[in-house]
C-alpha cells in the first residue's frame, strides 16, 4: 500500500492547517480507490526543537529520540503533500526545521503542495521546492493555493471553493504517478534500513 503524508506544517495555535489537511485527506481519499493510504502527519506532535543535532542529517542520521521518531515516520512514507501557510513569505519556521531534521528519508519521494494564506501561500511553497530539490525530492506540481479571502470565512473557518477539489484531485493523481515511477530509487535505500 502507497503511503502518502499529508504533512501539518503550522504549529500555532488557532492554525488552520489542521482543517486544511483533514479535507486534503478527505479529498484525496474519495477520489483514488487504488490502494493509497493518506495519513495526516502533525509537525505540533513531534516537539521538535530548534535542531539540536550534532551532525548534519546529510552526514549522518541524527541520534536523538526525537530525531528518530520523526525520521521513522517520514521515512514510512512514500510521498507527501505538504499543507503550509506563509508567514511573511516563508513557509513557518517550525515545517523548515523539521525538513532540516532529515535528508536521507526524504530523498527519492515526490512532493505536492497545498498553501493557505493571502495569496494562497505562492512565496513560501516556492521556497519549501528549492529545499525538495537539495533534499533529492520530486517537486510536483500543480500547487493548490487557497486563499483567505476566498477559500475562508472570517480568515479561521475554512469553506474551500468547490472548484478547489479538482486542484486537490489532479495533484493527487499526478503525486501518485511520480511515486510510481521514483519506486526504485527508495528499492536500496530501504532494503538497507
Amino acid at each position: 500500500m502507497t503511503r502518502i503524508g499529508i504533512i501539518i506544517g503550522s504549529t500555532r495555535p488557532g492554525r488552520n492547517g489542521e482543517q486544511v489537511a483533514r479535507w486534503v485527506r478527505d479529498q484525496a481519499a474519495e477520489h483514488v480507490d487504488d490502494g493509497a493510504d493518506f495519513e495526516l502527519v502533525d509537525v505540533r506532535e513531534y516537539a521538535l526543537p530548534l535542531l539540536d543535532e550534532p551532525v548534519p542529517a546529510m552526514r549522518t542520521p541524527g541520534a536523538r529520540p526525537h530525531t528518530r521518531r520523526w525520521a521513522e515516520r517520514i521515512g514510512g512514507c512514500d510521498a507527501f503533500v505538504v499543507v503550509t501557510p506563509e508567514y511573511n513569505t516563508a513557509p513557518p519556521a517550525a515545517l523548515t526545521n523539521a525538513i532540516d531534521y532529515l535528508y536521507e528519508e526524504w530523498g527519492g519521494k515526490p512532493v505536492g503542495y497545498v498553501g493557505y494564506g493571502v495569496f494562497g501561500a505562492v512565496m513560501a511553497v516556492q521556497k519549501l521546492r528549492a529545499q525538495a530539490g537539495v533534499l533529492r525530492m520530486a517537486d510536483i506540481g500543480p500547487q493548490v493555493a487557497l486563499t483567505l479571502r476566498e477559500d475562508f470565512v472570517d480568515v479561521t473557518q475554512f469553506r474551500p471553493r468547490e472548484s478547489q477539489a479538482a486542484g486537490v484531485h489532479g495533484l493527487v493523481d499526478e503525486l501518485l504517478a511520480w511515486e510510481r515511477a521514483l519506486g526504485t530509487l527508495r528499492t536500496p535505500a530501504r532494503a538497507a534500513a
